[in-house]
């Protein structure tokens, strides 16, 4: 169902007008449009306040913009995962890139101003989240294949024991910080989109480009690996190779995902999963439609989290996991039922 794609890119375009015009400052659709193409240089498309365009362009834009960027790139990252390993509970968190990411993020914070983060700024932590998660999935990775089978009963166990070990040094971390640390600490907990700024969009958005744009061309590999490691082989695909790319792109694009926005979880797991109900298993549909319904998703949580309890605003991730988690279960007793999850496991 090619018919998907549109649809959900419709839906990515009227949910970003939405959350550019809902706020304390209502800005309509019209005007909207009239502030974007004055940024562009398009006079006379319509009127606006001065105090639209700037809560527009310092304020909502820099939010949608990086939910969008977000979104897409953690659907991306467990739409990969789940062809990789053929099973729909695969998913970034999981298996301890988030964690590993946010515990390499909060390290770099903790390190200061005299250190990396004063060399570089957003461009070091995005970096050092990329550092983080690209270290957990390899070790994850690693442990969970034997002999060029990777078990993903195993994984799962070695995500959950990465997990555990990233809590537990993270928890170092809190022991020895101050309260300015601290609430530091609770930003990559919970993830959110406040306080974004046009710098640190800059210093994240090629990163997540390289993770995503790439991920599209293992389209045609994934479908193949659907059928069996070994079929795969026989039809020319280099499955190593595909691992490897598949668990760099994970890294990339989670680790850097953290380092903006904090751990949102369940994204990378949902998107995937409901395009391919809708759309089938084909990759060169799952794949950008679980980008584009990632950021939807993403978009309208951020929405949701500063409109819900206003004035006040709900975590980002607080609310991805209010709509994951039951659906994870969901996905969980399903599986079991079917006696899938049991016997789980991919090459």
């Amino acid at each position: 169902m090619k018919a998907v794609l549109p649809v959900l890119g419709a839906a990515l375009v009227a949910v970003c007008l939405v959350s550019l015009g809902t706020g304390a400052v209502p800005i309509p659709p019209g005007r909207i449009v009239a502030i974007l193409a004055d940024r562009i240089g398009l006079d006379g498309v319509g009127a606006f306040e001065p105090y639209e365009a700037v809560t527009l362009t310092l304020v909502r834009a820099p939010r949608v913009v990086l939910g969008v960027l977000v979104g897409a790139a953690l659907g991306v990252a467990g739409a990969a995962l789940q062809g990789l390993f053929r099973n729909p509970l695969a998913d970034p968190g999981l298996i301890g890139v988030s964690s590993g990411a946010a515990l390499a993020a909060l390290g770099v914070t903790l390190a200061g101003a005299g250190t990396l983060v004063g060399l570089a700024g957003p461009a070091a932590l995005a970096l050092g989240a990329f550092a983080g998660g690209l270290a957990a999935v390899v070790v994850v990775y690693r442990i969970a294949t034997v002999d060029g089978e990777t078990s993903m009963a195993t994984m799962l166990l070695a995500g959950i024991a990465v997990n555990a070990v990233a809590a537990a040094a993270t928890g170092l971390f809190v022991f020895g910080s101050d309260d300015q640390e601290l609430r530091d600490f609770l930003f990559w907990t919970l993830g959110g989109l406040g306080g974004v700024t046009w710098p640190s969009i800059a210093a994240g958005a090629p990163l997540l480009l390289l993770g995503v744009v790439p991920a599209f061309f293992l389209a045609r590999p994934l479908n193949a690996l659907l059928l069996g490691s070994a079929e795969a082989r026989h039809l020319g695909v280099d499955v190593d190779g595909v691992k490897r790319a598949v668990v760099t792109i994970s890294a990339v694009t989670v680790g850097t995902a953290v380092a903006l926005a904090g751990i949102i979880g369940f994204v990378g797991l949902v998107t995937p999963h409901v395009v391919r109900m809708v759309a089938g298993p084909d990759h060169r549909i799952v794949l950008p439609g679980a980008a584009l319904l990632g950021a939807v998703l993403l978009v309208a949580a951020d929405l949701a989290s500063r409109t819900v309890v206003a004035p006040a605003e709900l975590p980002v991730g607080v609310v991805t996991a209010l709509v994951g988690g039951p659906f994870f279960l969901w996905l969980v007793v399903r599986d079991r039922r079917r006696g899938r999850l049991a016997g789980a496991s991919s090459s």
